[in-house]
């Protein structure tokens, strides 16, 4: 295989308004609703649904039978609901200027909140009933019998189980205390406005969400440095209402920690997933004391660029003139080639997703949120949202989100609405582990000096974002949910410089350190709507790197027990799925590995440019 053309990237100088993108470069949201006015009956319908939910509580202790026929009704009314968000938040994440579309998410929220509500009682009602009393009912109806891994789930849980009342308010509270990331979505996506960057020969380019990660890759030093300091100052200028909305959120955690008595919001998050505290903990350990690789892959970058001094927007800068230019045909091509080791059918569908049913939404618009994620419901297919730029670093990203797709497909196939969904912590194992077979495959066959250089850049950006990035933000949460439970004053300039203190460990000596545009970094990830996922991406990483190193050296066995992982969805304990594919991640070791093998990306890179 030869690769791709090398050339300059073009540079895209405006972003283009939503209604002007091409279709095939949209999702395909019509799938799920063919028009609004057909979600608006789903609406409709799912509202008839809710009190004959609703009329169940107090009667599960009749017996197996009312058990029964509540969870089939709950599980087809939660397949109706995933629908209707999905649809919903798509159509706002891609423009946050379509106010009707931001409209009809904010109505899923309020409906999602209700639909939690009908049902808050049954949790409590179960825990009433008595374990060894449903266990009994298990034992006599078989079709009750795919409830045996719930109810063990809720029987570790039952500590931090409230009655139905307080079940009911806590899922009612959902909507109000989820609208923080409303204001902060709103705010960066369609409010917030950036200063345009500016090129060498004084050339202006527009600075947006989808537009920034390209910039920051830019060959154009004069590009990233103007891009990267308008980008910090968009945020900056907007920092106390910013500061305002993630303390709220903040305080919403330890409002739902204190509701359902656990010991800190670090547990509140871990212990409901089934993941011991200590995961974190280690993971932290083994970053800091990692962290003298990250200062010698700065002084590299440096000497190999040929600067004086380095910078924040130097991370990225491109060590060749020229960049593969990648078509996302190209991508999609080279993706189910990496993916081959896990069979015919895999790829098949992945193909058949991306280039036609249109599960990728890849253009790039003015405003589209920033990043990357993937989504989807039993009953849908998978939607995958990004702004692809033709690049190295966009397939990787396609690769990503593709294997939370995958996931996602399997699991939403094999198991029941109970268990379709899977935790978080598996979840972005699968992603990375789509990510690296990619990059093994592509850096086997691509011989070319150029493209193998590009490769690694790639492989360092993504260890950059997981084992760098995210890790610290991990280290910033902690402390500030922290203070947030101690009732200590908190204010935007207190996040800042909590940022900047992390963020200077980890830049070292080696990093010219801008103080306020780099402690504004906590801004700029919407992950910290998510109480404690951040840490995930490391230990994902980490255990996508071991199951890859299994695959290719035990070939179809060892696939066959990623796609069982794949298929069990949330049928298994998070920590018992990922041993039975091939990886312990309570133990440190898997993070130490992973730390090895950015170790020898940089002693590869420093080979190949000598």
């Amino acid at each position: 295989m030869s690769p791709t053309n090398l050339s300059v990237m073009s540079d895209t100088r405006a972003l283009p308004e939503r209604s002007a993108v091409p279709v095939e470069e949209t999702w395909d949201l019509e799938s799920v609703f063919a028009t609004p006015q057909d979600w608006e009956a789903a609406c409709q319908e799912l509202l008839a649904q809710l009190p004959k939910l609703a009329g169940y509580r107090g009667r599960l202790k009749e017996g197996p039978s009312v058990l029964l026929e509540f969870i089939t009704l709950y599980e087809d009314a939660a397949r109706l609901m995933g629908r209707i968000f999905v649809y919903a938040s798509n159509a706002a994440a891609v423009n946050a200027h379509d106010q009707e579309a931001a409209g009809r998410s904010g109505q899923a929220r309020g409906l999602f909140a209700r639909f939690g509500a009908a049902v808050a009682f049954a949790d409590p009602e179960l825990v009433a009933i008595g374990f060894d009393t449903l266990q009994g009912w298990m034992d006599e109806t078989p079709e009750l019998q795919f409830l045996a891994h719930y109810v063990d789930q809720l029987e570790k849980k039952q500590a931090h189980v409230q009655s139905g009342n307080v079940e009911q308010v806590l899922a009612l509270v959902s909507d109000p205390l989820s609208a923080l990331h409303s204001v902060y979505s709103s705010l960066t996506g369609a409010d917030m406005t950036f200063r345009p960057a500016t090129d060498s020969g004084g050339n202006t380019l527009e600075v947006g969400q989808a537009s920034i990660e390209s910039l920051r890759t830019h060959a154009d030093r004069d590009v990233r440095r103007t891009a990267w300091e308008s980008y910090a100052d968009g945020y900056l200028g907007l920092k106390n209402t910013l500061a305002s909305s993630l303390l709220g959120a903040f305080k919403a955690d330890v409002f739902r920690m204190r509701a359902r008595g656990y010991a800190s919001s670090l547990e509140a998050s871990l212990s409901p997933n089934f993941i011991p505290v200590e995961v974190f903990h280690n993971l932290i350990e083994v970053f800091r004391r990692n962290l003298p690789t990250w200062h010698r892959y700065w002084a590299l970058r440096r000497k190999l660029l040929g600067y004086d001094t380095f910078h924040v927007y130097d991370i990225k800068a491109p060590l060749m003139e020229e960049k593969p230019l990648i078509p996302f045909e190209q991508a999609v091509d080279w993706i189910c080639e990496g993916m081959k080791p896990l069979g015919e059918e895999y790829v098949e569908v992945l193909r058949r997703g991306c280039l036609e049913e249109r599960w990728v939404d890849r253009a790039r618009n003015r405003g589209k949120r920033q990043g990357a994620f993937s989504s989807g419901s039993q009953g849908t297919h998978p939607f995958i949202m990004m702004s692809y730029a033709d690049d190295v670093f966009s397939l990787s990203t396609l690769a990503h989100e593709l294997g939370h797709s995958m996931h996602s497909y399997y699991s939403r196939l094999h198991q029941r609405m109970i268990y379709s969904r899977y935790g978080l912590f598996v979840a972005e194992v699968a992603s990375n582990f789509n990510q690296a077979m990619v990059r093994d495959h592509l850096l086997r066959t691509l011989t070319d000096k150029a493209f193998q250089i590009s490769l690694i850049e790639e492989a360092m950006s993504n260890y950059h974002r997981y084992f760098f990035i995210m890790p610290m933000l991990a280290r910033f949460e902690l402390e500030i949910h922290g203070r947030v439970e101690r009732g200590e004053p908190l204010s935007a300039d207190t996040l800042v410089g909590v940022t900047a203190d992390l963020f200077r460990e980890g830049y070292g000596e080696e990093v010219v350190f801008d103080r306020e545009r780099i402690g504004i970094t906590w801004a700029q990830f919407q992950h910290m709507y998510m109480n404690f996922y951040v840490y995930q991406y490391a230990t994902g990483i980490s255990g996508a790197h071991a199951l890859v190193q299994s695959v290719l050296a035990d070939g179809e066995v060892a696939a066959k027990r990623y796609l069982d992982f794949l298929k069990s969805g949330g049928s298994r304990y998070p920590l018992d799925a990922l041993e039975q594919a091939g990886v312990d991640l309570s133990s440190p070791q898997p993070v130490e590995a992973a730390f090895a093998d950015l170790s020898a990306l940089v002693d590869r890179l420093e080979g190949l440019l000598g």
